[in-house]
């Protein structure tokens, strides 16, 4: 750690460390306070935010701000969708055809309203388009790397100044919406709809509340789901780097998880190991490190928002957001849940399509994770979520935002 110009730099080792902390502690609010539980609220969210408000209060008396080095929490990122594609099988992708066609569609034509929702709010306030499309898929679908990516091009094309600020304001606070309303829209649909899975089986993500305690991971079954892991990552790399070569440039954890689909429908079970061990597909190891890593990358993502940067941009800012808001839980109970069947599996998936609306792909698996380990698991959901927003979102997005700038 290293202090200068009022500025506390955390280095990687203690970031992790600080983000274990940070579940650690939203594990214990969410045990005390019984909403939080019913409404599945991820652990890491609860976390996250309160350590997030600390720091923003201790700026506001000290004038101290806290910056934190997030290369380990990337590296817990590629681990988390390796494991997706680790636990992914081909029954459950030919399964998923109709619904992942289904859910893509309706996310891009949200996309196209997303867009209109925010400059016509911005244009509410005499504020141009360019402003409006911050509020839209620049930042909300697009997340921050998304909102990072554009807002230079847009400040400098369009005059807005403050673009930066605005984009990241937006993405800041449509990831904590984001967090928040998945749980409570499933368990909504879960109890009105008296929803159950149609078979028990292992979760993809974590051990169910109502799993049978006395199952035990040895120190084997760990170290042999960790190698399958940077197996399938040194593949995907070994894919990213091919693509890069072809001019398609996708993030490395998307790569991985399409390595860990290979991999794992491709070379039959019985193929030998250096473990002596079958494949880890779909074992109690595999969930368990999804869990962890999925629980610490987001922990860290929250607990590192500088909230203080974002106080002067209320205004118009809430105004964009309250309306996406009411838009995106209108489209996953009105829209998402009858076209995905009506079932559990669909309720899942509107879960994460909070997640994907106003916030960022972890965000949407950590939706689910916490619904699934409540109520049960939805393989089904945890391919197509992770396809869609994953995937097809960054591509369709490359398109949208410009010609919504050039045409609006």
């Amino acid at each position: 750690m290293e202090f200068d110009n009022n500025i506390l730099q955390i280095s990687s080792f203690f970031a992790v460390t600080i983000g274990i902390v940070v579940l650690f502690v939203g594990k214990r609010v969410n045990d005390m306070v019984g909403f939080l539980r019913e409404f599945s609220i991820p652990q890491p969210v609860t976390g996250g935010l309160i350590f997030s408000v600390l720091i923003a209060l201790l700026y506001l008396v000290s004038d101290i701000e806290i910056h934190f080095d997030l290369q380990a929490r990337d590296v817990l990122l590629i681990y988390f969708f390796t494991t997706i594609g680790i636990n992914a099988s081909v029954k459950d992708l030919l399964a998923g055809g109709k619904p992942l066609v289904i859910l893509l569609m309706i996310t891009i034509s949200y996309m196209f309203l997303q867009n209109i929702t925010g400059i016509t709010v911005a244009a509410l306030f005499d504020q141009p388009t360019a402003v409006g499309m911050l509020g839209g898929t620049v930042s909300l679908i697009g997340g921050h790397g998304t909102a990072i990516a554009w807002s230079p091009r847009i400040a400098e094309d369009y005059g807005i100044g403050n673009a930066m600020e605005i984009g990241i304001a937006c993405a800041t606070f449509g990831l904590i919406l984001a967090s928040l309303m998945g749980g409570p829209i499933a368990k909504y649909l879960i109890t009105k709809h008296q929803l159950e899975p149609e078979k028990i089986e292992p979760l993809d993500v974590g051990v169910s509340d109502k799993a049978d305690q006395d199952k035990s991971i040895s120190h084997l079954d760990l170290l042999d789901a960790i190698l399958a892991i940077h197996v399938s990552a040194i593949f995907g790399l070994m894919i990213n780097s091919g693509l890069e070569t072809l001019g398609l440039q996708l993030p490395l954890f998307v790569t991985c998880l399409f390595a860990g689909i290979l991999i794992t429908n491709l070379i039959p079970k019985s193929y030998p190991r250096i473990s002596g061990m079958v494949w880890p597909s779909r074992k109690p190891a595999i969930a368990l490190i999804a869990d962890v890593s999925l629980g610490t990358f987001l922990a860290m993502s929250l607990m590192s928002m500088q909230l203080w940067t974002l106080v002067d941009l209320a205004g118009p800012i809430f105004t964009i957001l309250g309306a996406q808001f009411v838009i995106a839980v209108s489209l996953a109970l009105f829209v998402v849940f009858p076209l995905m069947g009506r079932n559990y599996d669909a309720a899942v998936v509107c879960s994460g399509f909070g997640g994907i609306s106003l916030g960022s792909t972890p965000t949407a698996m950590a939706n689910m994770s916490a619904v699934t380990q409540r109520y049960g698991s939805s393989h089904l959901a945890f391919i197509i979520v992770p396809l869609v927003c994953a995937f097809f979102i960054d591509l369709v997005n490359a398109l949208l935002i410009p010609f919504f700038l050039t045409n609006f």
